[in-house]
């Protein structure tokens, strides 16, 4: 049978085939290695008896091969002897295939949560966009009239004390203008070339240094490969969240690189990523608004437009990538992960 299912070897994600009295009949290296077991002594063994809870695992397992239906365990809990128990997702598909009746695929619950919090995130940020970019459209033609009739009323008065007001009136508009076509910029696709992520982290480094005079510091991967990108639109992304760690009052920024392998990135699973962090010690995102921190609109700071980070969050989603963070007063991390191709 391991014959059979030799192109599930290619797979990064762990699978296990079921027959019918659901022992085990042929496991993948990925299988091999998320549990910690070889082939030969997983093959022939029951698969209800490597997890904790088996009477509802087995009732759930029943109802696959019954009634044909995919079914997803969000609490199995491997058991390893003289070890610690790993908690996993497990989703068995009904195959008949080859004498088999079942296929598992199991995930660590980590991994599985963290795909669902990409996928719910960018769901929400696609339609924030849409509603941010009505708004603007909205607001965009009276907001030319009001600046209009401030320059006429400001040609018919006579008193120079009556034009600061129309001068502030017509300045507003214009920096409301500004903020609008901030929104409705064309995001373009990205202009893919091959490029060092090291490059792009030096020209950012340099950028903050000279607007905020802060030094930040480094620690890269030399064995980082090259990859293809857009070079401006990455730039742009690191210096939103640099400059946002510089005007919160941070004192040390500091700029990671690592390569990540077998990791899945917006429900794709990768062999090499890039793992690029933007470490700060400043005082942390401000509660109440982690969960919208990538909404346009929504900033820390005041004063702030809460259109840094969400331009960031775009420019990486364009590269088929994501932004998470972890925050705390002292420490917060932005951690960037993109696909190394």
């Amino acid at each position: 049978m391991a014959a059979s299912f030799a192109g599930l070897d290619l797979l990064a994600t762990a699978v296990v085939v079921l027959d019918d009295e659901f022992v085990v009949r042929y496991a993948n290296p990925a299988a091999e290695n998320l549990l910690t077991a070889g082939a030969r002594s997983l093959i022939g063994q029951p698969f209800l008896g490597l997890f904790a809870e088996r009477t509802e695992l087995e009732r759930s397992l029943e109802e696959a091969r019954v009634i044909h239906w995919d079914y997803s365990a969000r609490n199995v809990t491997y058991v390893r002897t003289g070890r610690e128990p790993v908690p996993l997702s497990c989703t068995v598909t009904r195959i008949d295939a080859f004498g088999a009746a079942l296929l598992a695929e199991l995930r660590p619950i980590g991994e599985r949560l963290r795909i669902e919090r990409e996928a719910r995130l960018e769901s929400e940020q696609n339609a924030y966009r849409e509603l941010i970019r009505n708004l603007a459209h909205e607001i965009k033609n009276p907001l030319g009239g009001l600046r209009g009739s401030a320059q006429l009323l400001e040609k018919e008065l006579q008193r120079d004390d009556l034009r600061e007001y129309t001068q502030v009136i017509i300045k507003e508009a214009d920096r409301l203008q500004t903020l609008m076509d901030r929104m409705l910029t064309p995001h373009r696709a990205p202009q893919l070339e091959p490029l060092g992520v090291h490059e792009v982290l030096e020209r950012v480094r340099s950028l903050v240094r000279a607007e905020f005079g802060i030094e930040i510091e480094r620690d890269y991967d030399p064995s980082l490969p090259e990859t293809r990108g857009d070079r401006e639109q990455l730039i742009q992304a690191v210096l939103n969240i640099a400059r946002n760690a510089a005007q919160v009052g941070s004192k040390t920024i500091t700029f990671k690189t690592r390569v990540v392998r077998q990791i899945t990135i917006l429900k794709q699973r990768h062999k090499l990523a890039l793992e690029l962090q933007v470490i700060d010690d400043g005082p942390g995102v401000p509660e109440g608004i982690e969960d919208r921190i990538f909404n346009p609109l929504v900033s820390g700071r005041e004063g702030g437009t809460g259109l840094g980070l969400s331009l960031a969050q775009t420019f990486v989603h364009y590269h088929h990538g994501v932004i998470e963070f972890e925050s705390r007063p002292g420490r917060t991390t932005f951690r960037i992960l993109l696909p190394l191709t």
